[in-house]
């Protein structure tokens, strides 16, 4: 799978831009605040249809323009699939070989990513959110039913914060309400922490002999999910419905004080263990650093092994926050197999074959070519 060809209009400090990538690894090289991230955002917006940076979409919209539009060739088993996203104050359109989808989960998918940025170092160290979401969106690109059923959940979930805040301010008294609520709440979370174990077993398969490659043999990687009910992938979806519909029962009266889901997918969370050590907790920023650089590209196998295909790569100024080892792994790993775009301030030091072969591109204030 590769991006052909890339149209941008009224995108953040582009009011134009046309591009023709080829199907190896393309460095766009400009100086800070040109316009090179803006490009990788661009895909990853075209691809995903939200923003690795900013869950503000009006941000995406050039200053003093109505909208932003995005368009993309990809080429993909053998065909080829026209990508159109239109950002504007009212929403977003996106639209699959010109016909406008009418729920975005029918329109991710259809081109495959991984983008690996500085701040996804934070993977490891940051917060539970910040792993939940990139749950969520790897497993969303490979799974439609994912997204829907991940929206469904929001959903119910909301309602059901609404009605426990209602009977906090003792302004609802129905349970029999409630109970449907956390009925249904139940099914969509079990359903949801199912797919979740599953994807993080594939995970681990694939990101653990990277691991080792990049750390000489001598750190072994293990990943697990932390839900915050006791389940796990060995249990039946029928099972772990009923364990959640339980777990709820125990806690209805601290949920009803508190007005709100005390329990669910949404407060679940990662592991990474290093030699079994927590590296979150205990280890050196290499190991974080290896960990995530490890996962990154356990996801290239993995996305391959589910449909077929090797996902676009995008680097965004990574290079330069990786030592020369690990950055001779990451650039063996992907040479001749994964259509990659590198973002940098200059190629100076990084002799690679891979960039040496590679395609050049340069960014100064919103001028691409």
């Amino acid at each position: 799978m590769f991006i052909k060809e890339l149209k941008l209009k009224n995108y953040r400090n582009y009011n134009h831009l046309e591009a023709v990538f080829e199907n190896k690894v393309n460095v766009i090289i400009g100086e800070n605040a040109q316009g090179k991230t803006n490009v990788m955002e661009a895909i990853y917006v075209l691809a995903m249809a939200k923003s690795h940076r900013t869950s503000n979409d009006k941000e995406l919209i050039r200053w003093d323009e109505e909208y932003a539009k995005i368009e993309g060739r990809v080429e993909k088993n053998n065909r080829t699939v026209n990508l159109q996203l239109i950002v504007s104050k009212k929403g977003k359109k996106a639209k699959l070989n010109h016909i406008e989808q009418q729920k975005l989960s029918h329109y991710v998918g259809h081109m495959n990513i991984i983008m690996f940025a500085p701040e996804d170092l934070n993977l490891v160290k940051g917060s539970p959110q910040v792993r939940r979401r990139f749950i969520d969106m790897e497993i969303g690109q490979v799974s439609p039913i994912y997204l829907h059923e991940l929206s469904k959940y929001q959903k119910i979930m909301q309602q059901r914060n609404h009605y426990l805040k209602q009977m906090q301010m003792k302004k609802q008294v129905n349970h029999h309400m409630l109970d449907v609520l956390t009925s249904q709440l139940s099914e969509a979370a079990a359903k949801i922490v199912l797919k979740r174990l599953e994807f993080i077993n594939q995970l681990e398969k694939w990101a653990k002999p990277i691991h080792s490659g990049i750390s000489r043999g001598l750190e072994e990687l293990k990943i697990k999910y932390k839900p915050s009910v006791d389940v796990s992938d060995s249990q039946e979806l029928s099972k772990i419905i009923e364990v959640y519909y339980e777990k709820f029962a125990k806690i209805k009266e601290k949920e009803m004080e508190r007005g709100t889901t005390l329990v669910g997918p949404h407060r679940d969370d990662l592991i990474f263990y290093v030699n079994n050590r927590d590296v979150q907790t205990y280890g050196s920023q290499g190991q974080q650093r290896t960990t995530a650089l490890s996962i990154k590209l356990a996801e290239i196998d993995l996305i391959h092994e589910e449909i077929g295909e090797y996902p676009i790569l995008l680097l965004d100024d990574v290079l330069s926050e990786l030592d020369d080892y690990r950055q001779s792994h990451l650039l063996n790993t992907i040479q001749g197999k994964v259509q990659t775009f590198v973002t940098t301030t200059s190629v100076d030091g990084i002799d690679h074959k891979t960039l040496n072969e590679a395609a050049l591109f340069c960014v100064r204030a919103g001028q691409f070519g």
